[in-house]
Protein backbone atom coordinates (compact mmCIF):
# COMPACT_ATOMS: atom_id res chain seq x y z
CA UNK A 1 0.00 0.00 0.00
CA UNK A 2 1.74 3.47 -1.05
CA UNK A 3 2.98 5.60 2.09
CA UNK A 4 3.29 2.56 4.09
CA UNK A 5 5.89 1.43 5.95
CA UNK A 6 7.19 -2.17 6.50
CA UNK A 7 8.00 -2.42 10.90
CA UNK A 8 9.16 -6.24 10.65
CA UNK A 9 7.59 -9.93 9.90
CA UNK A 10 5.61 -11.75 12.57
CA UNK A 11 4.14 -14.76 12.22
CA UNK A 12 4.75 -15.14 8.37
CA UNK A 13 2.83 -11.87 7.92
CA UNK A 14 4.99 -8.48 6.80
CA UNK A 15 3.41 -5.67 9.65
CA UNK A 16 3.54 -2.07 7.63
CA UNK A 17 2.44 1.09 9.29
CA UNK A 18 0.83 3.72 7.35
CA UNK A 19 1.99 7.26 7.41
CA UNK A 20 -1.12 8.97 8.41
CA UNK A 21 -1.03 6.76 11.54
CA UNK A 22 1.51 8.96 12.96
CA UNK A 23 -0.45 12.07 12.31
CA UNK A 24 -3.82 10.40 14.07
CA UNK A 25 -1.21 10.00 17.50
CA UNK A 26 0.27 13.51 16.46
CA UNK A 27 -3.73 14.65 16.83
CA UNK A 28 -4.43 12.65 19.71
CA UNK A 29 -1.43 13.80 22.26
CA UNK A 30 -2.05 17.62 21.11
CA UNK A 31 -6.03 17.23 22.01
CA UNK A 32 -5.40 15.79 25.29
CA UNK A 33 -2.28 17.89 26.25
CA UNK A 34 -4.49 20.83 25.10
CA UNK A 35 -6.96 19.43 28.10
CA UNK A 36 -4.85 18.01 30.50
CA UNK A 37 -1.06 18.68 30.02
CA UNK A 38 1.92 16.48 29.49
CA UNK A 39 0.79 13.36 31.56
CA UNK A 40 -2.50 13.54 29.67
CA UNK A 41 -0.88 13.31 26.13
CA UNK A 42 1.67 10.53 27.41
CA UNK A 43 -1.32 8.43 29.08
CA UNK A 44 -3.26 8.82 25.55
CA UNK A 45 -0.70 8.22 23.09
CA UNK A 46 0.07 4.86 25.35
CA UNK A 47 -3.57 4.03 24.88
CA UNK A 48 -3.75 4.36 21.41
CA UNK A 49 -0.80 2.44 20.67
CA UNK A 50 -2.28 -0.18 23.13
CA UNK A 51 -5.55 0.24 21.22
CA UNK A 52 -3.93 -0.51 17.72
CA UNK A 53 -1.97 -3.43 19.31
CA UNK A 54 -5.37 -5.05 19.61
CA UNK A 55 -6.12 -4.24 16.41
CA UNK A 56 -2.92 -5.84 14.82
CA UNK A 57 -3.92 -9.02 17.15
CA UNK A 58 -7.68 -8.81 15.80
CA UNK A 59 -6.39 -8.59 12.24
CA UNK A 60 -3.55 -11.54 12.73
CA UNK A 61 -6.58 -13.48 14.18
CA UNK A 62 -7.96 -13.49 10.92
CA UNK A 63 -4.42 -14.06 9.03
CA UNK A 64 -3.91 -16.75 11.29
CA UNK A 65 -7.77 -18.71 10.77
CA UNK A 66 -6.93 -18.47 7.16
CA UNK A 67 -3.75 -19.98 6.99
CA UNK A 68 -5.66 -23.18 8.47
CA UNK A 69 -7.45 -23.21 4.92
CA UNK A 70 -3.66 -22.80 2.96
CA UNK A 71 -4.76 -18.64 2.61
CA UNK A 72 -1.31 -16.56 2.84
CA UNK A 73 -1.67 -13.02 4.92
CA UNK A 74 1.36 -11.62 2.99
CA UNK A 75 1.37 -7.94 4.82
CA UNK A 76 -1.12 -6.49 7.48
CA UNK A 77 -1.20 -2.69 7.55
CA UNK A 78 -2.07 -0.34 10.24
CA UNK A 79 -4.40 2.57 9.39
CA UNK A 80 -5.43 5.69 11.38
CA UNK A 81 -9.26 3.89 10.75
CA UNK A 82 -8.05 0.21 12.09
CA UNK A 83 -5.98 -2.50 10.24
CA UNK A 84 -6.31 -4.19 6.95
CA UNK A 85 -5.32 -8.07 6.60
CA UNK A 86 -4.08 -8.12 2.34
CA UNK A 87 -4.99 -12.06 1.71
CA UNK A 88 -4.28 -13.29 -1.35
CA UNK A 89 -7.88 -14.51 -1.36
CA UNK A 90 -10.88 -15.23 0.48
CA UNK A 91 -12.01 -18.77 1.06
CA UNK A 92 -15.54 -19.51 -1.09
CA UNK A 93 -16.68 -22.25 1.16
CA UNK A 94 -19.37 -20.69 3.55
CA UNK A 95 -18.04 -22.83 6.73
CA UNK A 96 -14.68 -21.43 6.12
CA UNK A 97 -15.46 -17.84 5.00
CA UNK A 98 -17.60 -17.65 8.57
CA UNK A 99 -14.58 -19.13 10.02
CA UNK A 100 -12.02 -16.37 9.37
CA UNK A 101 -14.50 -13.36 9.78
CA UNK A 102 -15.48 -14.08 13.17
CA UNK A 103 -11.93 -15.20 13.94
CA UNK A 104 -10.93 -11.13 14.25
CA UNK A 105 -13.78 -10.06 16.79
CA UNK A 106 -13.00 -13.46 18.69
CA UNK A 107 -9.46 -11.77 19.29
CA UNK A 108 -11.02 -8.77 20.91
CA UNK A 109 -13.38 -10.67 23.17
CA UNK A 110 -10.39 -13.05 24.50
CA UNK A 111 -8.68 -9.73 24.92
CA UNK A 112 -11.77 -7.82 26.98
CA UNK A 113 -11.58 -11.64 28.92
CA UNK A 114 -8.44 -10.88 30.19
CA UNK A 115 -8.55 -7.80 31.19
CA UNK A 116 -11.48 -8.67 32.90
CA UNK A 117 -10.15 -11.07 34.97
CA UNK A 118 -7.31 -8.73 35.75
CA UNK A 119 -9.46 -6.42 37.74
CA UNK A 120 -10.53 -3.95 34.52
CA UNK A 121 -12.94 -1.55 34.97
CA UNK A 122 -15.37 -1.49 31.33
CA UNK A 123 -16.01 2.35 32.38
CA UNK A 124 -14.06 4.91 30.02
CA UNK A 125 -12.89 7.94 31.11
CA UNK A 126 -12.75 11.30 29.21
CA UNK A 127 -10.22 11.72 26.64
CA UNK A 128 -7.38 14.05 28.38
CA UNK A 129 -7.72 12.28 31.78
CA UNK A 130 -4.58 10.33 32.86
CA UNK A 131 -7.12 8.21 35.51
CA UNK A 132 -4.98 5.14 37.19
CA UNK A 133 -3.99 1.55 35.97
CA UNK A 134 -7.21 -0.28 36.20
CA UNK A 135 -9.09 2.93 34.55
CA UNK A 136 -6.50 2.46 31.37
CA UNK A 137 -6.85 -1.15 31.61
CA UNK A 138 -10.62 -0.88 31.47
CA UNK A 139 -11.12 1.55 28.41
CA UNK A 140 -9.20 -0.77 26.54
CA UNK A 141 -11.47 -3.75 27.50
CA UNK A 142 -14.36 -1.43 26.66
CA UNK A 143 -12.55 -0.45 23.25
CA UNK A 144 -12.29 -4.20 22.65
CA UNK A 145 -15.92 -5.14 23.56
CA UNK A 146 -16.71 -2.34 21.21
CA UNK A 147 -14.43 -3.34 18.08
CA UNK A 148 -15.65 -6.71 18.25
CA UNK A 149 -20.27 -5.43 18.55
CA UNK A 150 -18.96 -3.14 15.91
CA UNK A 151 -17.37 -5.43 13.61
CA UNK A 152 -19.97 -8.02 13.62
CA UNK A 153 -22.62 -5.70 12.04
CA UNK A 154 -23.99 -7.51 9.19
CA UNK A 155 -22.68 -5.17 6.15
CA UNK A 156 -19.47 -5.20 4.13
CA UNK A 157 -16.51 -4.74 5.38
CA UNK A 158 -16.71 -5.21 8.37
CA UNK A 159 -16.76 -9.33 9.80
CA UNK A 160 -20.18 -9.30 10.10
CA UNK A 161 -20.67 -8.21 6.53
CA UNK A 162 -18.44 -11.20 5.61
CA UNK A 163 -20.42 -13.74 7.61
CA UNK A 164 -24.01 -12.29 6.14
CA UNK A 165 -22.37 -12.98 2.01
CA UNK A 166 -21.27 -16.12 3.82
CA UNK A 167 -24.54 -17.34 4.89
CA UNK A 168 -26.33 -15.85 1.94
CA UNK A 169 -24.25 -18.01 -0.16
CA UNK A 170 -25.37 -21.12 0.74
CA UNK A 171 -28.50 -20.39 -0.73
CA UNK A 172 -27.80 -17.62 -3.71
CA UNK A 173 -25.43 -17.52 -5.91
CA UNK A 174 -22.04 -15.76 -4.20
CA UNK A 175 -21.86 -12.23 -6.73
CA UNK A 176 -26.04 -11.40 -5.37
CA UNK A 177 -24.95 -12.41 -2.02
CA UNK A 178 -22.03 -9.81 -2.37
CA UNK A 179 -24.39 -7.37 -3.40
CA UNK A 180 -26.36 -7.67 -0.38
CA UNK A 181 -23.59 -7.33 1.75
CA UNK A 182 -22.10 -4.71 0.01
CA UNK A 183 -25.48 -2.85 -0.29
CA UNK A 184 -25.86 -3.14 3.49
CA UNK A 185 -22.54 -1.85 4.04
CA UNK A 186 -23.41 1.21 1.96
CA UNK A 187 -26.41 1.94 4.31
CA UNK A 188 -24.46 1.93 7.27
CA UNK A 189 -22.11 4.05 5.65
CA UNK A 190 -24.68 6.73 5.02
CA UNK A 191 -25.82 6.32 8.45
CA UNK A 192 -21.99 6.56 9.88
CA UNK A 193 -21.92 9.86 7.50
CA UNK A 194 -24.39 11.48 8.64
CA UNK A 195 -23.70 10.77 12.23
CA UNK A 196 -20.30 12.26 12.42
CA UNK A 197 -21.74 15.05 10.36
CA UNK A 198 -24.22 15.79 13.39
CA UNK A 199 -21.64 15.44 15.62
CA UNK A 200 -18.79 16.88 14.67
CA UNK A 201 -16.82 13.51 14.59
CA UNK A 202 -13.70 13.74 11.98
CA UNK A 203 -12.96 10.40 12.67
CA UNK A 204 -16.75 9.09 11.91
CA UNK A 205 -16.90 10.64 8.59
CA UNK A 206 -13.26 8.71 7.46
CA UNK A 207 -14.95 5.60 8.73
CA UNK A 208 -18.46 6.27 6.71
CA UNK A 209 -16.21 7.13 3.28
CA UNK A 210 -13.65 4.03 4.11
CA UNK A 211 -16.88 1.60 4.56
CA UNK A 212 -18.76 2.69 1.32
CA UNK A 213 -15.66 2.75 -0.97
CA UNK A 214 -14.41 -0.90 0.25
CA UNK A 215 -18.36 -2.40 -0.14
CA UNK A 216 -18.28 -1.25 -3.29
CA UNK A 217 -14.65 -2.23 -3.88
CA UNK A 218 -15.84 -5.75 -2.70
CA UNK A 219 -18.66 -6.19 -4.50
CA UNK A 220 -16.65 -4.98 -7.75
CA UNK A 221 -14.27 -7.50 -7.19
CA UNK A 222 -16.37 -10.65 -6.74
CA UNK A 223 -18.70 -9.69 -9.93
CA UNK A 224 -15.21 -9.45 -11.83
CA UNK A 225 -13.74 -12.73 -10.97
CA UNK A 226 -17.22 -14.17 -11.41
CA UNK A 227 -17.10 -13.14 -15.12
CA UNK A 228 -13.06 -14.23 -15.09
CA UNK A 229 -13.63 -17.69 -14.10
CA UNK A 230 -14.69 -19.23 -17.68
CA UNK A 231 -11.74 -16.92 -19.28
CA UNK A 232 -8.02 -16.95 -19.96
CA UNK A 233 -5.26 -14.87 -20.43
CA UNK A 234 -5.53 -14.65 -24.18
CA UNK A 235 -8.97 -13.24 -24.09
CA UNK A 236 -7.90 -9.84 -22.43
CA UNK A 237 -4.32 -9.58 -23.53
CA UNK A 238 -2.98 -6.68 -24.97
CA UNK A 239 -0.99 -8.07 -28.49
CA UNK A 240 -0.56 -4.73 -30.16
CA UNK A 241 2.43 -2.95 -28.28
CA UNK A 242 5.72 -0.73 -28.33
CA UNK A 243 8.60 -1.91 -25.72
CA UNK A 244 11.91 -0.37 -25.07
CA UNK A 245 15.31 -1.92 -24.63
CA UNK A 246 17.07 -1.64 -21.17
CA UNK A 247 19.40 0.80 -22.47
CA UNK A 248 17.27 3.34 -23.86
CA UNK A 249 17.21 7.03 -22.19
CA UNK A 250 14.10 8.31 -20.91
CA UNK A 251 13.10 11.01 -23.41
CA UNK A 252 12.82 7.60 -25.61
CA UNK A 253 10.41 6.44 -23.42
CA UNK A 254 8.81 10.01 -22.80
CA UNK A 255 8.34 9.87 -26.55
CA UNK A 256 6.34 6.81 -26.95
CA UNK A 257 4.57 7.91 -24.40
CA UNK A 258 3.15 10.81 -26.57
CA UNK A 259 2.97 8.85 -29.33
CA UNK A 260 1.13 5.76 -28.20
CA UNK A 261 -2.00 5.39 -25.38
CA UNK A 262 0.03 2.98 -23.60
CA UNK A 263 0.77 3.70 -19.93
CA UNK A 264 3.28 1.40 -19.30
CA UNK A 265 6.21 -0.16 -21.27
CA UNK A 266 7.45 -4.05 -21.82
CA UNK A 267 11.55 -3.48 -21.37
CA UNK A 268 12.59 -6.51 -23.62
CA UNK A 269 15.98 -7.80 -24.03
CA UNK A 270 17.43 -8.56 -27.72
CA UNK A 271 15.37 -12.19 -27.32
CA UNK A 272 12.23 -10.71 -26.26
CA UNK A 273 12.52 -11.86 -22.98
CA UNK A 274 11.16 -9.80 -20.24
CA UNK A 275 13.03 -7.53 -18.52
CA UNK A 276 10.69 -5.33 -16.35
CA UNK A 277 8.07 -2.69 -17.16
CA UNK A 278 8.50 1.06 -17.14
CA UNK A 279 5.38 2.85 -15.50
CA UNK A 280 4.26 6.12 -16.40
CA UNK A 281 4.51 7.01 -12.96
CA UNK A 282 8.28 6.30 -12.80
CA UNK A 283 9.01 8.10 -16.30
CA UNK A 284 7.06 11.44 -14.99
CA UNK A 285 9.16 11.03 -11.59
CA UNK A 286 12.84 10.69 -13.30
CA UNK A 287 11.88 13.39 -15.78
CA UNK A 288 10.84 15.40 -13.15
CA UNK A 289 14.03 15.23 -11.75
CA UNK A 290 15.38 15.55 -15.08
CA UNK A 291 17.22 12.10 -16.03
CA UNK A 292 16.57 12.76 -19.70
CA UNK A 293 19.36 10.39 -20.68
CA UNK A 294 19.22 8.17 -17.89
CA UNK A 295 18.81 4.47 -18.67
CA UNK A 296 15.33 2.87 -18.70
CA UNK A 297 16.43 -0.10 -16.44
CA UNK A 298 17.39 2.44 -13.81
CA UNK A 299 13.77 3.20 -13.46
CA UNK A 300 12.14 -0.25 -14.14
CA UNK A 301 10.14 -2.16 -12.09
CA UNK A 302 11.73 -6.01 -12.54
CA UNK A 303 8.85 -7.77 -9.99
CA UNK A 304 6.55 -8.47 -13.04
CA UNK A 305 5.28 -11.69 -12.70
CA UNK A 306 4.76 -13.93 -16.42
CA UNK A 307 1.69 -16.11 -17.33
CA UNK A 308 0.89 -18.54 -20.46
CA UNK A 309 -1.85 -17.66 -22.91
CA UNK A 310 -3.54 -20.40 -21.44
CA UNK A 311 -3.28 -19.68 -17.44
CA UNK A 312 -6.86 -18.76 -15.65
CA UNK A 313 -7.54 -14.92 -16.28
CA UNK A 314 -7.98 -15.35 -12.27
CA UNK A 315 -4.54 -16.26 -11.41
CA UNK A 316 -3.99 -12.55 -13.37
CA UNK A 317 -6.16 -10.88 -11.37
CA UNK A 318 -4.03 -12.08 -8.26
CA UNK A 319 -0.65 -11.04 -9.57
CA UNK A 320 -1.92 -7.38 -10.27
CA UNK A 321 -2.80 -6.92 -6.88
CA UNK A 322 1.73 -6.75 -6.44
CA UNK A 323 2.33 -5.48 -9.97
CA UNK A 324 1.55 -2.83 -12.53
CA UNK A 325 0.97 -5.41 -15.22
CA UNK A 326 1.34 -9.19 -15.97
CA UNK A 327 3.83 -10.54 -19.38
CA UNK A 328 2.20 -13.12 -21.26
CA UNK A 329 5.49 -15.31 -22.20
CA UNK A 330 5.54 -18.36 -24.59
CA UNK A 331 7.47 -21.84 -23.81
CA UNK A 332 10.69 -19.92 -23.97
CA UNK A 333 9.75 -17.15 -22.25
CA UNK A 334 9.36 -14.75 -24.93
CA UNK A 335 7.09 -11.45 -24.54
CA UNK A 336 3.65 -12.17 -26.36
CA UNK A 337 1.97 -9.41 -24.75
CA UNK A 338 0.74 -8.10 -21.20
CA UNK A 339 -2.29 -7.40 -19.19
CA UNK A 340 -3.23 -4.56 -16.69
CA UNK A 341 -6.05 -3.83 -14.27
CA UNK A 342 -7.54 -1.46 -17.01
CA UNK A 343 -7.89 -3.61 -20.19
CA UNK A 344 -9.03 -6.40 -17.80
CA UNK A 345 -11.63 -3.96 -16.50
CA UNK A 346 -12.58 -3.14 -20.25
CA UNK A 347 -13.04 -6.73 -21.02
CA UNK A 348 -15.33 -6.90 -17.66
CA UNK A 349 -17.27 -4.22 -19.29
CA UNK A 350 -17.60 -5.88 -22.57
CA UNK A 351 -18.56 -9.52 -20.98
CA UNK A 352 -20.94 -7.84 -18.73
CA UNK A 353 -22.76 -6.67 -21.64
CA UNK A 354 -22.99 -9.57 -24.04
Amino acid sequence: MTWSFPLGRLFGSELRVHATFFLLLAWVAAAAYAEGGAQAALTNTLFILALFACVIAHEYGHALMARRYGIPTPDITLLPIGGMARMERMPEKPAQEIAVALAGPAVNVVIWGVLIAFGASTEMGALAEPGSTADFLGRLAAVNLFLALFNLIPAFPMDGGRVLRAALSAYLPRVRATRIAATAGQIAAFLFGFAGLASGNLILLLIAVFVFLAAQAESTDVATRDTAQDLVVRDAVITSFESLTPSDPMHVAGQSLIRTTQHEFPVLDADGRLQGFLTRQALFKAMAEGHNTKPVSEAMDTDIPSLPLSAPLEQALDALADAPAVAATDSGGRVLGYITRENIGEVMILRGRR
